[in-house]
């Protein structure tokens, strides 16, 4: 969230505060100086050094009031003073001297956007903390808290994990308080609408993030799906609201693109919501991070798609709009089972290498095994192969490059004879065979090859691995 938006925030508070602070001591009003909103920008102009607007002077019964004189001069004093120093000096003062006054709290707002105006983050954090322990309901003081607890647990503050749990507790406190938050006086109502809307987007961010913070240290499938899911629902409310924010964009797209349980696929409209959000996050992260954000959001649509065409666009239109377009959707790559049929549109089974045949028997429909298996069942098949162990009348081999490079056998050979001792290759060792297939086990893949012989040689393309052909992660 830009600070423009927490000074929009402020500026405000200060408006009410000076205006709600008019007390009735002896039927007399003060008039502190006011800020104004600009409805162009919606950023608020300090106070000038014209004369004051005058606030309509409140009811006796609409109003506080200040009985004691003294207490009166003081706090009027301290709240007209037009330089921030004088004016942060007379609250400090006030609140200090009248701890239990009927305008602690106002006096506290207004001190809260003194320090904020000067600069003094941290001024403002304790007077914001005072403010809601005086009121539980401040949506302003809650709103500043949950902002900037969130933004030093992203600045990589050691205790982030407790500061988002602190955002979280403020951002709860002010989302629930926020329906009673009234208009202050004076104030636009697209001005204070466009005021609420920012609030709800500092109080969501904050939920979030905290909540994926949770998902990323929880051990249980259920408690990381929940935490997860209260961070898409909370993320998107603020990244909606706010498209440009990368610090909210990005953390939504890790939200949705997570599967809570490895073992289970990523929901198909987590992966597309996610990619698209993560496509968004590159194109407007900082300029140091854009290219380690777009490799990301690359990846993940390669994998969710099975290939990278059709990325350009996607990163395109995430570049060219600040929201999702109605509609949009990215085509998921073809299920193993669908791969396997198309093998066997192009290729018939005599000419598959072994490695298409293990894919099709593994993954293909019943009558797609079928057409291959009838096609190659009893068949004398000449290839190449590594050995993982070896008995004289049985070798366990490895057929295809990815079993190969697993040392996994997915061949069993069996030999009508004994194979004479000094013939037997050693183990890992590559060499030329021939077999029958007579059955398979399609999960974990296994071919007994049967009436197994040793060659000496075997046909120069066998030789070289057959191409891998494992399907395409989901």
């Amino acid at each position: 969230m830009k600070k423009i938006l927490v000074m929009v925030v402020l500026g405000v508070a200060a408006l009410a505060g000076a205006r709600s602070a008019t007390p009735l001591a002896q039927g007399q009003p003060a008039n502190p100086p006011t800020s104004s909103v600009n409805p162009a920008t919606g950023s608020v102009n300090p106070p000038t050094g014209q004369a004051a607007q005058t606030a309509p002077a409140a009811s006796p019964s609409a109003a506080p009031v200040i009985k004691d004189p003294a207490e009166y001069n003081a706090y009027v004093g301290a709240v007209q003073q037009k330089d921030p120093a004088a004016q942060i000096s007379g609250l400090e003062a006030f609140v200090t001297q009248y701890p239990n006054s009927v305008m602690k709290n106002q006096a506290l707002e207004i001190l809260m956007g003194a320090y904020q105006g000067t600069g003094n983050q941290q001024k403002t954090i304790d007077t914001a903390t005072k403010l809601v322990q005086a009121d539980p309901n401040n949506v302003r003081a809650l709103t500043l808290l949950a902002y900037f607890d969130r933004m030093k647990a992203q600045g990589g503050d050691p205790n982030a994990k407790q500061l988002l749990a602190d955002a979280k507790k403020y951002a709860q406190q002010g989302l629930d308080a926020l329906p009673k938050f009234t208009k202050p006086e004076g104030t636009a109502d697209a001005d204070f609408n466009k005021m609420k809307d920012q609030m709800t987007g500092i109080f969501d961010s904050a939920i979030g993030l905290s909540d994926l913070t949770d998902a990323s240290t929880a051990t249980a499938p259920d408690d990381k799906k929940k935490d997860y899911d209260d961070a898409i629902k909370n993320l998107k409310v603020a990244a909606d609201g706010n498209p440009t924010d990368f610090s909210i964009v990005y953390p939504l797209a890790l939200a949705y693109l997570t599967p809570p349980d490895p073992k289970i696929p990523l929901d198909p409209a987590n992966a597309v919501n996610g990619i698209w959000y993560a496509a968004r996050a590159s194109a407007i992260a900082p300029p140091q991070a854009q290219a380690q954000i777009e490799k990301y959001a690359r990846s993940q649509y390669r994998r969710y798609h099975g290939g990278e065409d059709g990325w350009t666009d996607v990163l395109a239109k995430a570049k060219a709009s600040p929201t999702q377009p109605a509609g949009f959707t990215i085509p998921p790559a073809p299920s193993p089972a669908d791969q396997a049929h198309a093998m066997l549109g192009t290729t018939t089974p005599e000419k598959m290498d072994f490695a298409t045949w293990e894919f099709v028997l593994s993954n293909g429909s019943q009558a797609d095994q079928d057409t291959v298996w009838n096609a190659i069942k009893g068949k004398a098949v000449q290839m190449n192969g590594t050995v993982i162990s070896t008995t004289p009348t049985e070798f366990q081999i490895a057929g295809s490059s990815d079993d190969i490079d697993a040392k996994k056998a997915d061949i069993t050979l069996k030999f009508d004879e004994a194979v004479p001792a000094k013939l037997i290759p050693k183990d890992a060792a590559s060499f030329d065979f021939q077999g029958e297939p007579a059955s398979y086990t399609p999960n974990p893949f296994m071919m007994v090859m049967e009436k197994g012989k040793l060659l000496k040689a075997a046909a120069p393309a066998k030789k070289t691995p057959p191409a891998h052909h494992k399907p395409t992660a989901q």
